[in-house]
């Protein structure tokens, strides 16, 4: 009869187990919501780094911009961030924070010249504290405005 006991005792115990995995794996799953700003490029400052006058790795660019709606037409938050010059006319490596209606997101990651880019979600505040995801990166042919693409997974 001991023996029995035990094996029921483990049994129930796996039980409780899988029962407990699967009720964090429920009361986990993601959220995933998108928005769409456009940035107005009016801001950006490059920093010669090295005073040779032309763009060279390690030049700073600096930022902090208006965005505006999916519509281009109402300001819905700003940003500000930097860029470190990677390879000339290739990639920059960048870091900014977008200010939006009841939080801030932050990304990161490699911005290129010729073409989209996407970054990573690193955080965010209020609303957006617990986001993670990425943003799509695209600029317009003549480099004014640039379209933020949040995929939030929170």
């Amino acid at each position: 009869m001991r023996g029995k006991a035990r094996v029921l005792l483990a049994a129930a115990s796996v039980a409780a187990v899988a029962l407990v995995i699967s009720l964090v794996t429920v009361s986990t799953a993601a959220t995933v919501s998108k928005i769409t700003v456009i940035e107005h490029a009016v801001t950006d400052t490059v920093v010669d780094t090295d005073g040779d006058g032309a763009d060279s790795t390690g030049d700073l660019l600096t930022f902090y911009n208006e965005l505006f709606d999916a519509d281009n037409e109402e300001v819905v938050g700003s940003d500000q961030g930097d860029c470190t010059r990677i390879e000339v006319g290739v990639s920059w490596e960048c870091r900014w924070t977008s200010f939006l209606e009841g939080g801030s997101i932050m990304v990161e990651g490699p911005y290129y010249d010729g073409g989209p880019s996407t970054v990573a979600i690193t955080g965010g505040t209020g609303a957006y504290k617990d986001a993670s995801g990425t943003a799509k990166i695209t600029t317009s042919a003549d480099g004014t405005e640039v379209t933020f693409a949040f995929k939030i997974i929170t």
